[in-house]
């Protein structure tokens, strides 16, 4: 049964934590849900770990300061995640033949087959999440997170 909530009687700080939330639960649900296939094999990855290796599936043979421009994360921190992804096989380095010192990397057959696991569950869980909602809500919605997104971009 799903859980009603009551805005009537919230303040408007009330009501705005609580949309917040809403989206917050939908994507841990998503999340949660779209791990779940991988959670017995041997692979088991993290949020940003898939990240790393749908970058690497879109940018073939980018690198590591590539993938730090893209993301605007910590250089150290993606070392560290991406000799953690080479070290299990997923991702595999090789000598740009330009300049000897870039490392240009790539997803093995393994971090591909994980990556194109991660991708149907993905599709499968997006088409689940919109079921139901017609052409026009489909609409609103993506119109309301925009607003969303716009008011906290514009905050940052």
């Amino acid at each position: 049964m799903q859980k009603s909530v009551d805005i009537v009687n919230q303040t408007e700080g009330q009501v705005a934590e609580t949309v917040v939330e809403s989206i917050h639960s939908v994507m841990h649900l998503f999340r949660a849900q779209q791990y779940r296939v991988l959670r017995d094999g041997p692979h088991a990855l993290t949020t940003m770990e898939s990240k790393v290796l749908g970058f690497f599936s879109r940018r073939i043979g980018a690198t590591l300061s590539d993938l730090v421009s893209h993301t605007g994360r910590d250089k150290g921190q993606l070392a560290r995640l991406i000799g953690g992804l080479r070290d299990r096989g997923l991702l595999e380095a090789k000598a740009d033949e330009e300049d000897r010192r870039n490392l240009r990397l790539y997803l093995t057959a393994d971090g591909a087959a994980i990556h194109r696991t991660l991708h149907r569950q993905r599709q499968r869980l997006s088409s689940l999440a919109v079921e139901g909602l017609s052409t026009v809500e489909r609409e609103q919605l993506l119109a309301v997170l925009a607003k969303v997104r716009a008011n906290l971009e514009r905050a940052s």
